[in-house]
């Protein structure tokens, strides 16, 4: 992990998503005497890295405070297929009301985490780190960023406002690569600049501007090799664009520093999660 304060919206977020899907209440749970008490188990339906255990309880705090969860996992830990993650206990009808909106946010994080431990896998025993992107689902950015985390992964900046990023059309913009990144040092001081190339003549262009990070898109292996030498260390090297999990152990073999792909938090597949309960009366 590293300094992002990931859960610094972590209320709202949980609100606006019970807010969605409870509003006036819930007609269904709200059958269920009040007195009725439920042990529920939820369990893994697949062998997954179990992330977003603040989110799921941070439902059931906003829900129930009475409710207690008791996790038999850790978090980022891989667990196996049909295996008990965590146990709730408390009122029946909040349980109920609580379950989606819970495993909602399990789902999706243990389903990010677990598709970037799989990235990370062949990048293991080389210097070539696993980025993320701004490629994520609309208000759930630092908790996949947190997800990519805990897979293993390393985020990119955060959003527009933490790191520069030149792309194609700000440097159009601008004047061109040495253009922009001059008035991006000069505006912004200190802060990272990354620049967006496409070619090598760009990528020299972005090395004597004194570019940070130099982006390498939809280059050819060959190029990549050829980049590396023409950077020589002077600044560090980004690969990104339509990067598959086939192709990584060939692209860190180039020595380029980081790999940046969209597919960990916008290719989502959520993990199969289930609740199992009984009731009993206080």
């Amino acid at each position: 992990m590293n300094d992002i304060n990931y859960f610094e919206n972590i209320e709202t977020t949980v609100a606006n998503a019970l807010d969605e899907d409870i509003k006036t209440g819930d007609l269904t749970a709200g059958l269920i005497p009040e007195n009725i008490q439920a042990t529920a188990n939820i369990y893994c339906r697949e062998k997954a890295v179990i992330c977003g255990r603040p989110w799921f309880d941070e439902v059931l705090r906003q829900v129930d405070e009475n409710a207690h969860v008791e996790w038999l996992c850790e978090e980022g830990e891989t667990v196996e297929k049909d295996q008990l993650i965590c146990i709730i206990t408390g009122s029946a009808r909040n349980i109920l009301t609580a379950e989606r909106t819970a495993l909602n946010f399990l789902q999706t994080l243990s389903g990010t985490a677990t598709t970037t431990s799989e990235y990370v896998k062949p990048l293991q025993g080389s210097k070539t780190k696993l980025l993320d992107t701004r490629k994520t689902l609309p208000g759930l950015r630092l908790a996949q960023k947190y997800a990519v985390a805990c897979g293993g992964g390393q985020n990119h900046r955060i959003g527009l406002y933490d790191a520069i990023l030149l792309k194609e059309n700000h440097i159009m913009s601008a004047g061109g690569i040495a253009e922009a990144i001059g008035i991006a040092k000069f505006q912004h001081p200190g802060k990272t600049v990354e620049v967006e190339t496409e070619n090598l003549e760009e990528v020299q262009e972005a090395l004597m501007g004194g570019a940070d990070i130099i982006m390498l898109d939809n280059f050819t292996l060959e190029m990549m090799y050829e980049a590396v030498d023409i950077v020589n260390g002077k600044a560090k090297l980004e690969v990104s664009g339509n990067v598959e999990i086939g192709d990584l152990e060939n692209l860190a073999k180039t020595q380029v520093d980081f790999i940046s792909t969209g597919a960990i938090t916008k290719h989502l597949r959520s993990i199969d999660l289930s609740m199992r309960f009984k009731m009993k009366k206080a």
